[in-house]
């Protein structure tokens, strides 16, 4: 007679010996911790100065807390990711990505490589420095419960097609935020192009393999929601997971400013910066 080989967790012995049998075990979507075990770290960043890394899967959401100078790269591996961002300063968590001010200041409705993350105190909290997707919306926020519980039939966080506002609102609740604190949002690999009468056309994903990378001008409080686009002309709720890694890389910092990074900036862009660093020195303890 066989002996089983399932440990039974009907006790609090079998419970626990089945919980420490998972210790090391990896699946193809989670936080890597130590984050030197992650499959997708760049070839090009020392191991040492990686600080995140995970995939997100279709249909959930993470949060994190990231130092000024981190760079924050999200890849659409499997080219049919869609992530909702949502951005407060780590220091003073009511000033957040403000999206009007994303398109208005830099007289750009299209988000890719130079592109400000803006506040509506007139403060950069991120730059888009690298994007080979070119997909992405500023215009049509996320998906809400009401419209994916009419689309999908569901819409809560916990359902099979949990809408954008129900994920971020988690992650929000992380950082100590509320609803209240969940703003419309950017969005990357989905695109969104306004037609000559003025309507929201989507254009869909650039394909598997696109990645775009920000770099954090504060400490900032990160939420990503991988979702469907509320324009998604699909009737089925469907995508794939993105990647997620995150790096410290302050000299970035130096080079964004000396227009080596992503070029000259205008003198809207500069005026951002400029806010942003003087209000991060008036901060700092003499």
């Amino acid at each position: 007679m066989s002996t089983p080989t399932t440990t039974s967790t009907a006790t609090t012995a079998g419970a626990r010996a089945h919980a420490r049998a998972q210790h090391g075990r990896v699946v193809p979507t989670m936080r890597h911790v130590p984050v030197t075990t992650a499959p997708q770290l760049p070839d090009d960043v020392p191991p040492a100065a990686v600080t995140w890394a995970e995939t997100i899967a279709f249909g959930r959401y993470t949060a994190m807390a990231l130092a000024r100078g981190t760079r924050l790269r999200l890849a659409d591996t499997a080219g049919d990711a869609c992530v909702h961002l949502l951005l407060h300063r780590a220091d003073a968590p009511h000033e957040r990505l403000n999206t009007a001010d994303t398109v208005k200041v830099p007289w750009q409705a299209y988000l890719s490589t130079g592109h400000p993350l803006l506040s509506d105190a007139g403060r950069l909290l991120a730059t888009v420095v690298a994007d080979t997707s070119g997909r992405h919306d500023a215009l049509a926020g996320t998906t809400t419960l009401a419209g994916n519980t009419e689309r999908y039939g569901a819409g809560a966080a916990q359902s099979g097609s949990p809408a954008g506002r129900e994920l971020l609102l988690l992650g929000a609740l992380k950082h100590g935020l509320g609803p209240r604190d969940v703003p419309p949002t950017v969005s990357f690999f989905k695109g969104v192009r306004v037609d000559a009468d003025g309507a929201l056309v989507p254009t869909g994903s650039a394909g598997p393999g696109a990645r775009v990378d920000l770099l954090l001008q504060v400490d900032a409080l990160v939420v990503l929601a991988n979702t469907a686009h509320p324009l998604d002309e699909r009737p089925g709720f469907t995508g794939t997971a993105v990647d997620v890694v995150a790096w410290q890389a302050p000299d970035d910092l130096t080079a964004l400013a000396a227009g080596a990074l992503v070029g000259e900036l205008g003198p809207e862009r500069r005026r951002a910066l400029e806010n942003t660093e003087h209000d991060l020195a008036a901060r700092r303890p003499r």
